[in-house]
């Protein structure tokens, strides 16, 4: 997880920002690419328009997870919503499998056992070409983004994004520098088909760009499904908890310590607490409320605190 201090907490509209720039991009080059996997019969251009189009799906449920994690808390849900960016970005990692990786190596596929005619190749190159500026121009605004974030939490730029929370910001970067590697395997399967006049340079290509989305669709999915289930804070951040609640005069010992992370700037800490043999109920009350404030002042992220005084011979 990316470090996260007093100014430096990820905020919500620059990834929204970030996955609307990836989704209307994705959405004309899907349209563009199709027209021109039509015109080319390549499959590799009809895998890309079927990677673009899962990537656009992926950004409107990215979208809607934004959206609906900054529900505030209520009855029915006290801890808040923070935990549905991380469901709705799993499901966007599913349809980037289905939605791309599926139809990608079936094309291929079908391309390597029937074979294909090849027509004209030259919509496909221009649209490859416009294609790749357009998602260049994408990536280099998720790029900025996570570059700036992890400057700000002094984390190397890798693993800030192995490690961030901010999981949408993270399926941008990843699956337009998948869609850049992937208009490169369709230009050298159209390469590939025009120099030999075999359609198996295209099919391999297809496949290949399917076996590219099952790899995304896998990490996305394995850092939400780890979030969703539960992961504490870094080892860093657990440290100053933990040399915060012990910074009261009162407090001689923290017997147990949980952390866990419920967004991309929130967190819960519940730790139990050993006071010193003699402290009154209020003493006990204000170091509590004295911690609290402590621990929120030096990691902002930390939204929810609950202290438990409990003696270790109790344990």
């Amino acid at each position: 997880m990316a470090e996260i201090t007093a100014d430096n907490r990820p905020k919500n509209g620059e990834s929204t920002f970030t996955v609307v720039v990836a989704a209307v991009a994705n959405l004309g080059i899907a349209a563009a690419k199709a027209v021109a996997g039509l015109i080319s019969g390549s499959s590799a251009m009809l895998s890309e328009a079927a990677h673009s189009v899962a990537d656009t799906v992926t950004e409107v449920l990215l979208l809607a997870a934004l959206k609906r994690s900054e529900k505030p808390a209520d009855e029915d849900h006290p801890l808040g919503y923070a935990g549905e960016r991380y469901v709705w970005a799993l499901l966007a990692a599913v349809a980037t499998f289905v939605g791309g990786a599926v139809f990608s190596v079936y094309d291929g596929v079908h391309t390597l056992t029937r074979g294909e005619d090849l027509g004209d190749p030259v919509a496909s190159y221009v649209v490859l070409a416009v294609a790749f500026v357009l998602e260049g121009f994408s990536l280099r605004t998720a790029v900025r983004q996570v570059r700036a974030e992890a400057r700000r939490t002094r984390t190397p730029f890798t693993r800030y994004l192995r490690r961030t929370p901010d999981t949408t910001v993270k399926a941008v970067v990843m699956e337009d520098s998948a869609a850049l590697a992937g208009l490169l395997l369709a230009a050298g399967g159209l390469i590939g088909g025009q120099l030999t006049g075999s359609g198996v340079w295209d099919g391999v290509a297809s496949i290949l760009i399917g076996a590219l989305l099952v790899y995304v669709a896998w990490v996305l999915g394995r850092s939400n499904a780890e979030l969703l289930v539960g992961r504490a804070l870094p080892p860093r951040l657990r440290e100053a908890v933990h040399e915060e609640l012990l910074a009261d005069e009162h407090v001689i010992a923290v017997v147990d310590l949980t952390t866990l992370i419920q967004g991309p700037d929130e967190a819960l800490v519940a730790a139990k607490i050993d006071f010193r043999d003699g402290s009154t109920a209020e003493e006990i009350e204000r170091a509590c409320d004295r911690a609290e404030t402590r621990l929120r002042e030096r990691i902002p992220a930390v939204r929810r605190v609950y202290l438990d005084p409990t003696s270790r011979e109790a344990r």
